[in-house]
């Protein structure tokens, strides 16, 4: 594919670092990468603590699951999202609660959320889909009001901003994902972080199986095996090397693509005022009328790949079909026309016009 929706860069040290690895033999979760990782990723993002895990699916249960989550609890979580972040909420015997999405942005409509806390809510997860960072103001006030957790899934917004301050240092916890499409990879894994100590600590104790931290093979709590490898993480120290470079390089080829359909019926995803959006994907809304399928076949023959985030909301999913018959205006809007354009960090200003002018001419 000529035009890939998306290819990480991974032309630093990554392959340096992966190679120390293997010389000497720290393969798995132990290894001087881990922790280096960690802390510079917790230092990017302005926070205390941070704990590395295999992917993002599991840091959204270890944040749940170290919060005391659990059977009888719901927690309030946008319908415009990855299922992930849905599952995890259930894997606790919890009740995954769906709120709609502003028009504006996209992101969870805080209104919503006000009308769907019951008696039973214990927090709300709110998504920064697509790099857009969600209205944190309205959001921690309503948290403190209610005496509500906040959990911040941050898998899309690595170097989003909301009034000069990174996603994922508002809430009590928040979780990002280095899966190979994300704004920075280790191949598979994700991070949780926070400025908690204790909570810091009980999702460390969590990762590793519920090991005793003073006292060999002695577990004293019912944990996972989630934790990150030394091969990955060195992955993702190299990644960080060249974060700045790589969301530079995502806010231009986001505004090409901003320039091209000027004067168009595409609808681009707008940065708010006081957010500064990390652009994980080039996300678009096609006009009504356009057949997406179509278009995206059409595409294809020209060698130029694009993505669907996501076809079919997590309430219309075979696997929450008790939500089934509940109306979302905004978010089933957005995922009828939504698409993802190509937006991998060697695309140049000709790789976007060229991509756009197809587009534009379909």
């Amino acid at each position: 594919m000529k035009y890939p929706v998306y290819q990480p860069s991974l032309v630093g040290n990554e392959k340096k670092y992966v190679n120390e690895c293997l010389d000497s033999t720290w393969i798995s979760s132990k290894g001087k990468f881990v922790q280096q990782f960690e802390t510079t990723f917790a230092q990017f993002i302005g926070v205390s603590h941070s704990a590395s895990v295999c992917n993002g699916t599991v840091a959204l249960h270890l944040a749940l699951e170290a919060l005391g989550i659990g059977e009888g609890d719901e927690v309030i979580v946008p319908t415009l999202t990855y299922i992930a972040s849905v599952n995890a909420i259930t894997y606790t015997g919890a009740k995954a609660v769906f709120v709609d999405s502003l028009e504006d942005t996209w992101q969870i409509d805080h209104k919503d959320v006000e009308q769907k806390i019951t008696k039973d809510t214990k927090a709300i997860m709110c998504v920064h889909v697509y790099g857009h960072a969600c209205d944190m103001d309205q959001l921690t006030a309503i948290c403190k009001e209610r005496d509500l957790f906040l959990i911040e899934d941050c898998a899309e917004a690595i170097g989003t901003l909301y009034k000069g301050q990174h996603v994922g240092s508002f809430g009590d916890v928040a979780t990002f994902s280095f899966y190979g499409n994300k704004t920075i990879t280790t191949g598979e894994g994700g991070m949780v972080v926070t400025n908690h100590r204790t909570l810091h600590d009980r999702m460390v104790h969590l990762k590793g199986q519920g090991l005793a931290k003073y006292r060999e093979y002695w577990h004293d709590a019912v944990g996972y095996n989630y934790r990150m490898t030394n091969i990955c993480a060195a992955i993702g120290c190299a990644q960080m090397e060249q974060i700045d470079h790589i969301l530079q390089k995502k806010k231009e080829i986001a505004s090409w693509y901003q320039d091209a359909f000027k004067s168009t019926a595409i609808a681009f995803h707008q940065e708010a005022p006081e957010t500064n959006h990390s652009y994980w994907m080039c996300t678009v809304l096609l006009p009504e009328d356009v057949d997406r399928e179509k278009l995206k076949a059409a595409l294809i023959d020209k060698g130029i790949e694009t993505a669907i985030h996501y076809p079919i909301p997590p309430h219309k999913q075979p696997a929450y079909s008790e939500w089934g018959d509940l109306e979302y205006p905004i978010t089933e809007q957005i995922h009828e026309e939504v698409m993802s354009l190509p937006m991998s960090p060697a695309h140049t200003v000709e790789d976007a016009q060229y991509v756009a002018s197809m587009i534009n001419a379909y």
